[in-house]
Order: structure tokens, then sequence, then C-alpha cells
């Protein structure tokens, strides 16, 4: 079976993200890096390969965490303009 890839946290929020792409290029960028990055450090994690040294991986984590921030942000922006659109 095939592990869980845990860095793919948005998947729930996904008709949402989609939206916000289309609305903004600039979300698209962070979204389509952060893809990118969770997908390579999952795959560097899950790899029989060379070993990558940790502080390669830990670059990687926190550059991938503060494009989780920016994602988040923007999502709460998102669902807190829909809100208002409904009342």
């Amino acid at each position: 079976m095939k592990r869980q890839n845990k860095y793919r946290k948005f998947q729930l929020q996904q008709q949402n993200i989609e939206a916000l792409e289309r609305e903004n290029s600039r979300f698209k960028r962070v979204y389509s890096e952060y893809e990118n990055m969770s997908n390579e450090l999952w795959n560097l994690e899950n790899s029989s390969g060379e070993p990558v040294p940790d502080d390669f991986i830990n670059a990687m984590i926190l550059q991938t965490s503060y494009l989780e921030d920016e994602i988040e942000d923007w999502l709460i922006q998102f669902n807190d303009k829909k809100t208002e659109i409904k009342h």
C-alpha cells in the first residue's frame, strides 16, 4: 500500500483552491510551487536512493511551511468573503 503524502494538507479545500487559482495568478503560482515542493519532499523522504542531507530537507520543509501559511491566509480570506456575500 502506498503511503499518503502528508504534505498535501489542502485536499479537502480543492474547490476553493480552484476558484482562487482562476481569480488570482499570484495564488496560482504560490499553490503550484507548494504542490511541487510538497511532492518533491515526499519523494525525497520516501526514496531508497542516495540519502539527502537533513539540512536540505529541513530547508525545504521550512519553505513549504511558509507557502502553507500563505495559502491558509488566502483560503481564510476567500471563505470570509464567501460568508459576507451570503449574509
